[in-house]
């Protein structure tokens, strides 16, 4: 818990350590921002608002059917949309500009511009009429390219659409139609005109659309007049072809169906019948050749003749059966009876032929009844389906003629009533509020304007600041050390001036003309950081370097040679940096005899050692420029003349080339007991001085740490000691700042 407190409170820290650094940066932006606002808020033109209320309300009630068809639904959202788009149509505002005379008012007029302006807009606006002039010249026939024909009033009726606000008030048909205008009393007036307009444009619509609804039934009623015409004349002659008198109907059809079942049934009845006929005859013709069973005929033995023949029969053969007991068959009598009952089965007989005969006479009657109910059926049938035939063309046309019919008199209803219609100017939409004359400007609004003005301007300070803070990618700080770099931090060396140098003294050195300062309290800081920098032994060839050049690496070493020098017994400086040397010029000393001379044997190290100024401090400058500084750098003499070194001195201090302009430091660092690399703070980008570490550290050199030189103790204060250099330190002037 504690650790997360104080990872937000260090979080904090660097926020405020972003806006105090870049103060100046917002305090800037801020006031840039407010100032700008406040010119144009307090110098800007007073705009006015005129605001008009309408209702617009449902559709009327439909006074004539004919509104039933033009209707629109005015109950749904698309509806009041489409309104308010009419509202800031253009043709409405061309209506206002019209009305009001816009063109010529100074709400729209340009500002006066300056002579020599007007006539430079003036000269291009002749020469570009001139050129398009000569094209179309140089092309007679041509075609008229599309936007030619433009209104000119284009611009001055978008001018005027920029100012209509259409605020509908929720839940309800008003609507507020805003008008702005530098004018109160032009606001007003275009508000006015505005809702007039559209008012009257809404108007225009209507009729219109009934003007046009009145000529298309004018022109649909002529057509259904001529065809109601041809269709009745087309009917009338149908009749007349089919001779018919009177119109189907259900009655007619239902006579000739039950015409047809009564057919139907007599011809059943008339089929049966004939096979009963056929059948009575067909078992007469049957027995015909056997005349004795001619009796067993049903017809025959129903025949009232034939049972009287039979009755006397059976009195004969009675009376037969009497005479026989007393007479024989010859006798009178018998013969006599024998001859009654010949005449009698004669008689018989030919009654039973005559009812054959009646049955066959009956059958051929049934056939032909049959027959003739069949054709009857058949003309039935097909004078039914003629008759069907009819009706249903007949139908056809009845029915067109009746349609066209009503179609003619619905058009003549219509054509009536949309007459009434365009004389009746009604419409829906009604002005609940007039615009009147406002008071008060709504822009600017200067109080929102200035308080905007200072939110934005802070805003926009802080995100600069963060912006830049976040891509300056420079080593600041120690986090930066040993969170990026990966590396000890040694400490800060603040930037300073040269106030307070004596003659005799190096103005650079203010370790000795400035021991009281913050920058001195900083060396003395460092020199112990190095001296604890090992836990075993304190390093004592210390090789001091720098990733890039002007970080301040000759000063520091200069610097914290004296420092070292004031604690310690003998302390040597050597200039190592034979490219571009320059601790003999803060030494003030010559540099003819040094570190080249004795590596290459010219020079011996008792005639290079120089004896400085400071007690216990000797400097060992690097002599004339070789042509190879990197060989003399690696070789095992120099290995060899350090080792030497370290039996006479208790501290050797060696300032180098930058590690990226050449690899005499790399070089070096292997004779070495630690390299202090020196970083101007805010400058070198952190890549490059991390690159040079790894370098180092690919080399198997001891790294001492980093030294922040540079540093701005007044911008930085929350994390370098200020302070502590303050209270101890006495203090600079201002002539020169170094570090």
């Amino acid at each position: 818990m504690d650790d997360e407190y104080r990872e937000e409170t260090i979080d904090l820290r660097d926020y405020l350590r972003v806006l105090r650094k870049r103060r100046w940066v917002i305090i800037s932006i801020f006031m840039m921002t407010v100032l700008a606002v406040a010119l144009h808020t307090f110098t800007a033109t007073p705009i006015y608002e005129a605001s008009s209320r309408i209702v617009i309300e449902k559709e009327n009630p439909n006074l004539v059917s004919i509104q039933e068809v033009m209707s629109v639904d005015s109950t749904g959202t698309d509806y009041y949309q489409t309104q308010y788009k009419i509202i800031e149509s253009r043709v409405v505002a061309r209506e206002v500009i019209e009305r009001l005379d816009l063109a010529n008012s100074p709400e729209f007029l340009p500002p006066p511009e300056d002579s020599v302006v007007a006539q430079v807009k003036c000269w291009i606006s002749d020469l570009l009429t001139g050129g398009v002039e000569w094209f179309r010249a140089g092309d007679p026939g041509r075609d008229v390219l599309p936007g030619e024909g433009v209104e000119q009033d284009s611009e001055l009726v978008s001018a005027f659409l920029e100012r209509v606000k259409v605020s509908p008030i929720r839940n309800s048909r008003l609507v507020d139609v805003r008008l702005e205008a530098k004018d109160p009393v032009m606001a007003a007036r275009m508000a006015n005109e505005l809702v007039k307009a559209y008012i009257n444009q809404n108007l225009e619509i209507k009729l219109s659309a009934t003007k046009d609804a009145v000529q298309w039934l004018s022109d649909r009623i002529s057509e259904e007049r001529a065809k109601v015409e041809q269709v009745e004349n087309d009917l009338l002659r149908y009749k007349e072809e089919h001779q018919i008198i009177t119109d189907f109907s259900n009655d007619a059809e239902l006579i000739t169906a039950q015409k047809l079942a009564t057919l139907n049934a007599q011809v059943v009845e008339a089929e049966s019948k004939r096979v009963e006929a056929e059948t009575r005859y067909q078992q007469a013709l049957a027995l015909d050749d056997t005349p004795d069973m001619l009796d067993s005929i049903p017809e025959v033995l129903a025949n009232d003749l034939v049972k009287e023949i039979k009755r006397m029969e059976v009195a004969l053969y009675n009376r037969m059966s009497e005479l026989s007991k007393k007479y024989g068959k010859n006798h009178p009598q018998m013969v006599a009876i024998d001859s009654e009952l010949a005449d009698l089965k004669k008689r018989k007989s030919l009654e039973a032929q005559r009812v054959v005969n009646s049955l066959k006479n009956e059958y051929q009657l049934s056939v032909a009844k049959e027959e003739s109910l069949k054709k009857a059926l058949a003309r039935q049938k097909e004078e039914s389906l003629a008759l069907n035939k009819k009706a249903v063309q007949f139908g056809v046309l009845k029915r067109q003629a009746e349609s066209s019919r009503q179609m003619y008199e619905l058009l003549i209803k219509r054509f009536k009533e949309t007459s009434l219609t365009e004389e009746m100017k009604t419409g829906n939409i009604r002005i609940v509020d007039q615009a009147e004359v406002p008071t008060h400007p709504v822009k600017p609004r200067k109080k929102l304007n200035l308080l905007l003005a200072v939110m934005v301007g802070l805003f926009l300070g802080v995100g600069l600041a963060f912006f830049l803070e976040y891509m300056d990618n420079t080593i600041k700080l120690p986090e930066d050390v040993t969170s990026f770099l990966k590396a000890p931090y040694l400490g800060p060396v603040p930037a300073f001036t040269m106030n307070g140098a004596k003659d005799d003294i190096p103005t650079e050195l203010i370790s000795v003309h400035s021991p009281k300062s913050t920058a001195s309290e900083a060396y003395r800081g460092l020199r112990t950081s190095l001296l604890l920098s090992s836990a075993d032994n304190k390093p004592r060839v210390i090789m001091v370097t720098s990733a890039g050049p002007l970080e301040g690496k000759t000063l520091t070493s200069s610097n914290l040679a004296v420092t070292m020098a004031r604690s310690h017994q003998s302390v040597l400086l050597i200039d190592g940096d034979m490219r571009r040397p320059r601790v003999h010029k803060i030494f003030q000393t010559a540099h003819k005899k040094g570190l080249s001379g004795i590596l290459v044997g010219t020079d011996k190290a008792v005639d290079a050692v120089i004896e400085t100024p400071v007690k216990g401090l000797y400097l060992l400058p690097v002599g004339s420029i070789p042509p190879n500084p990197s060989e003399l750098i690696g070789s095992k003499t120099m290995e060899r003349f350090i080792a030497g070194l370290k039996e006479k001195f208790e501290i050797i201090i060696i300032d180098t080339p930058p590690m990226t302009a050449v690899t005499d430091a790399l070089l070096l660092s292997q004779f070495v007991d630690g390299v202090m690399l020196v970083t101007r703070a805010g400058i070198t980008p952190r890549q490059i001085i991390k690159t040079s570490l790894e370098q180092l550290q690919a080399a198997k050199a001891t790294i001492l740490g980093v030294v922040l030189n540079g540093v701005n103790t007044g911008r930085d204060g929350y994390y370098y000691s200020q302070y502590y250099y303050s209270y101890y330190g006495e203090g600079s002037g201002k002539k020169k700042q170094r570090g």
